[in-house]
């Protein structure tokens, strides 16, 4: 399985030729639905697919924060529920290993020839997704808090920890420092960032054999657990909505959040002139002496169900692509880092874009990664709690993911 790049954003803005091959909402019947995540990009989108029903064209829409527990089973009957999914690198595998989405290499000749190689999401050697976004995680920092503390801005999570103390040292904030580190999907997310930045495989090369329990698997728990030094005590319960709260509160001074928050952290919405004009955004730091960002880098793209007749497929993804058009890239510049040649970088894509070009790696996009990023999020919160070694949650997190991987028939 060929993991998703985006190449360096240099080019990865140059991308999804939009509407060109489709002359208005000339579509035909068909029936389009769709469910997706709930922000936004996506909204901007889908409203503009939905305008194309009528004339024997149905279009609909379910937004929801519970999408990746609702695709599978809505795109498991015949005929599927959904028509279309909007994924990302992790939400694909699941509907990839079940064989819920249908190739879109027939649909792209027809319907979109001259769609970019950069937004074709490729699975032995078919396209499974086209990719309309990139995201990462990143660092937020507050320029007026680091000049008050007298340090330079953080490029490495060593610097993170120094400033941190700084700041806490010259008592202008208790608890500078916020992460997504919610027990479960957001801390083993974090660990995932920290340890890719290091250079680290969460796999044996080919195969599905764990490869954590390493130096570099040690660094990067004993990294997070520094950083919640300096963060709430609730930080087990962060998720983005939280640290976003925090950072528009004027809580917190260095945060890593994901760059689709850039946006509404900037809007001079729910915050304070203060917080928003000395809000900056930057790369994702480095870890233990690296040059790569201690991030991974994300796409969302749509997929079409292997379980809904043809004409439904192609009404889909014609729906989609109007959808993905040039000027609802122009309509909607900040609500994503849109892979469209109509896109122009804003300071909210600032920290992706940093990120993209210093060389972060993309999010493994394997059958079993996720049952290794579950492992993670149950078996991690021990350590930070202090109730056990790195070591020891490292064997953890390895037993149970081999356990799951035996059951599943990804190890013997």
């Amino acid at each position: 399985m060929n993991m998703f790049k985006t190449a360096a954003l240099g080019t990865v803005f140059a991308v999804l030729s939009g509407t060109t091959a489709i002359a208005g909402c000339g579509i035909g019947a068909g029936n389009v639905s769709i469910i997706a995540n709930d922000f936004p990009a996506i909204h901007a989108i889908t409203d503009v697919a939905k305008a194309c029903a009528g004339d024997g064209l149905t279009v609909t829409a379910n937004m929801t924060k519970e999408h990746q527990t609702l695709n599978a089973p809505g795109m498991s009957g015949t005929p599927a529920e959904y028509s279309v999914a909007v994924v990302a690198n992790s939400s694909i595998v699941a509907l990839l290993n079940d064989g819920l989405v249908r190739p879109l290499d027939d649909l792209i000749a027809q319907y979109a020839p001259d769609l970019p190689s950069v937004n074709k999401v490729t699975v032995d050697g078919k396209v499974m997704a086209v990719a309309f976004m990139a995201n990462a995680q990143h660092l937020f920092y507050r320029s007026d808090v680091l000049e008050k503390a007298g340090v330079a801005v953080p490029t490495s999570y060593e610097e993170v920890v120094a400033a941190a103390e700084a700041i806490r040292a010259a008592g202008i904030m208790e608890h500078p420092v916020a992460l997504n580190t919610g027990a479960g999907w957001n801390l083993a997310e974090e660990f995932i960032n920290m340890y890719m930045g290091t250079g680290g495989e969460l796999f044996e090369a080919g195969s599905a054999v764990p490869a954590i329990e390493n130096e570099s698997g040690v660094a990067a728990l004993n990294m997070l657990k520094s950083l919640t030094e300096y963060s709430n005590p609730d930080y087990l319960t962060f998720d983005s909505n939280a640290t976003q709260a925090l950072w528009e509160a004027g809580d917190t001074a260095l945060s890593v959040m994901w760059g689709s928050r850039g946006a509404a952290v900037l809007d001079n919405e729910g915050s304070s002139e203060d917080v928003v004009s000395t809000t900056v955004l930057a790369a994702a730091p480095t870890l233990g002496g690296g040059a790569t960002p201690a991030t991974t880098l994300w796409w969302d793209g749509f997929t079409i169900a292997s379980n809904v007749s043809d004409e439904d497929a192609a009404a889909s993804f014609q729906a989609m692509m109007i959808g993905l058009g040039e000027d609802v890239v122009k309509a909607n510049q900040d609500a994503a880092v849109w892979l469209n040649p109509a896109y122009v970088a804003t300071p909210a894509s600032a920290g992706v874009i940093a990120s993209a070009e210093g060389g972060a790696n993309p999010y493994p996009m394997l059958p079993y990664v996720g049952l290794m990023h579950s492992a993670l999020g149950d078996n991690l919160a021990e350590f930070l709690q202090g109730s056990e070694s790195a070591e020891q949650a490292l064997a953890d997190v390895v037993a149970a993911y081999t356990t799951s991987a035996k059951e599943q028939g990804f190890l013997q």
